[in-house]
């Protein structure tokens, strides 16, 4: 229950004393990664609030009290107070993913206000994950999933069970911090011994970025930027990052790394400029650059060169991106893991029953020579799940047992790499197209939270949320992925389509559904169609038509089946079937009574 400034706990308020102490945590953590505005910002409005003055925490009050402003503030002409709120609720979230995963007492600012909000977790208590458990050793994360079940069910329903299992399992995160970085993170002078697990993926040496080297402003942010995009890449399991340790490491393993991530950082009165590019090292060809600017007054240091080491790290290790697409088609299909990887990015991208073919033969024989590799078994789950979820356009016949083994690849998956986010993704649309709505979001939760900067995780997270009914939280996660150049292409736009349709602007849903690819699934074509009827475009709905009777005639028996299995909530089904029928696509006789 929500306190506004009660004296005692009664079981479910915290008392004043518990919400002070609670504060001190939160600013006394290294999680808590904030500038000090906002932590005067935080400590601020969670005084007034004790103190019982919560309605006047306003943009104005907040922008003397803790940004210095005279009377004269206007939020509408200074956004600086909704633009640090929204920080802060990022980093408090962050917090309670990590170092407060297992805290008793939750601090929130919901959206809207400026009023804190707080939250006794019930039944929680510290290293409930990690420690040994009935038969005396420590609990895996399936198990650990079911320990919380119960607890999670009794909390407010505004802790949402995706957000509330990412708090469950925040410890097995942080725990694992120090051991995902020694894993993935080698010095480029290791021996090759160190690197003989991670010998298939490619490896990026990220180089000390250019900066005055005077200890000037723009000398220390280099430094901050080349230190985050190596905490960026590294939730990348496709890669393996190293850093230099000294100018004559180079020398020692020449050979192993095949990328170079070199960059620079300029700085002119407030705006910054960093430069970054990647560097195939076997010819010194330049394969990406980019520039970013910002201006470090808006959002502070700190925060400006988080947000650029972000961009830099998911432009270059995103899926789809320019990783994978360098010299896929001379590598993807040899023998080692990667290229099988590849592979299957390549027939994403095509979408072709023998582009499938050839991605699922790899895979099934990296796996074979690799059965503890969790990205190959995720890759080889998503390609049999994608026979069952695509089968009008790669031609399957899939039945129970496809979608059975696509389970078990995913489940094995996590139980060999528990942070992969790709075998998380994978369980999530497992579970998802198996109706098992509540698995696959908490796999999806834990997806996301193992790597928010994966554009295929984030979209297909913001998909499963969406068309779960979800659809604020859902439809925001897929314009941010999108936002980032989510692959593959014309896929995430149909996501946007259903988004706007659902929330009745049937004009902007047309424009996103003809933006997406058409080809890509038969089910797009059916998408626009709906938005179609629903605008009263009969012709142009009748041109879909003929197309999906000439192309993909075995869908037109299986729409309810397939629709049904895509969109959980009935009203949803129910606008889709309507638009399908005034297209003249689903007869009214086809129409499921209450339907």
């Amino acid at each position: 229950m929500s306190n506004t400034g009660a004296d005692r706990a009664d079981g479910n308020i915290p008392s004043q004393e518990e919400v002070r102490r609670q504060l001190e945590r939160i600013l006394s953590s290294p999680e808590f990664r904030l500038p000090d505005r906002a932590r005067r910002f935080l400590e601020f409005v969670v005084t007034e609030t004790l103190a019982g003055r919560r309605d006047y925490l306003k943009a104005f009050t907040v922008a003397q009290a803790v940004f210095g402003r005279d009377a004269n503030f206007d939020a509408q002409q200074d956004p600086c107070v909704r633009i640090e709120a929204g920080r802060l609720r990022r980093e408090l979230e962050h917090y309670y993913l990590t170092a407060g995963s297992t805290e008793r007492i939750i601090i929130t600012i919901p959206r809207g206000g400026y009023a804190p909000v707080f939250d006794i977790r019930q039944g929680i208590e510290v290293g409930e994950i990690g420690r040994p458990g009935p038969s005396g050793r420590a609990l895996s994360l399936p198990e650990a999933e079911r320990q919380v079940d119960p607890i999670r069910d009794s909390v407010k329903q505004r802790w949402s069970r995706p957000r509330y299992w990412l708090s469950a399992v925040g410890i097995v995160f942080t725990i694992a911090t120090a051991a995902t970085i020694f894993q993935h993170v080698r010095p480029f002078n290791a021996e090759s011994e160190a690197l003989s697990a991670t010998a298939d993926r490619p490896t990026i040496v990220v180089e000390r970025f250019d900066g005055t080297p005077d200890g000037t402003l723009a000398s220390d942010i280099s430094r901050g930027i080349t230190d985050d995009i190596i905490e960026k890449l590294v939730a990348f399991n496709d890669i393996v990052v190293a850093a230099p340790l000294s100018s004559n490491s180079e020398s020692v393993v020449s050979s192993e790394p095949i990328y170079s991530l070199q960059g620079s950082v300029r700085l002119e009165g407030s705006m910054l400029r960093s430069t970054a590019r990647l560097v195939r090292r076997a010819d010194g060809a330049v394969i990406w650059a980019n520039n970013y600017d910002a201006d470090i007054e808006v959002r502070g240091k700190l925060n400006t060169q988080a947000s650029l080491a972000e961009d830099i790290a998911t432009a270059v290790a995103r899926p789809y991106g320019v990783m994978f697409k360098t010299d896929t088609v001379s590598i993807a299909g040899s023998a080692d893991a990667f290229s099988c990887i590849l592979s299957y990015y390549r027939y994403r991208s095509e979408m072709t029953v023998q582009a499938h073919d050839v991605a699922k033969s790899c895979l099934q024989k990296a796996a074979e020579n690799k059965p503890e590799d969790s990205n190959v078994t995720a890759f080889l789950s998503l390609t049999y799940l994608d026979e069952f979820r695509f089968p009008f356009q790669l031609n399957t016949k899939p039945t129970a047992d496809t979608l059975r083994i696509a389970k078990e690849l995913a489940e094995r998956a996590v139980r060999l790499d528990p942070r992969n986010a790709r075998a998380l993704q994978a369980l999530m649309l497992a579970n998802f197209f198996d109706n098992d709505l509540a698995e696959a979001l908490r796999a999806g939760a834990a997806a996301y939270a193992s790597n928010p900067n994966d554009t295929e995780v984030a979209g297909e997270y913001g998909l499963r949320l969406s068309m779960s009914g979800r659809w604020d939280r859902g439809c925001e996660l897929i314009s941010q992925a999108l936002g980032k150049n989510a692959g593959p292409r014309g896929y995430y736009e149909v996501g946007m389509a259903l988004c706007a349709f659902m929330r009745g602007d049937t004009q902007a849903a047309e424009l996103w559904a003809r933006m997406s690819d058409l080809n890509y699934n038969p089910m797009h074509r059916l998408v626009l169609l709906s938005i179609l009827g629903t605008l009263g475009k009969k012709a142009e709905a009748k041109e879909q038509i003929d197309w999906i009777e000439a192309r993909s005639p075995t869908l037109i028996p299986n729409i309810r089946q397939e629709v049904v299995r895509r969109l959980a909530r009935t009203e949803d089904q129910q606008r889709f079937f309507a638009g399908l029928e005034a297209a003249g696509l689903l007869p009214a006789s086809e129409k499921e009574p209450g339907k």
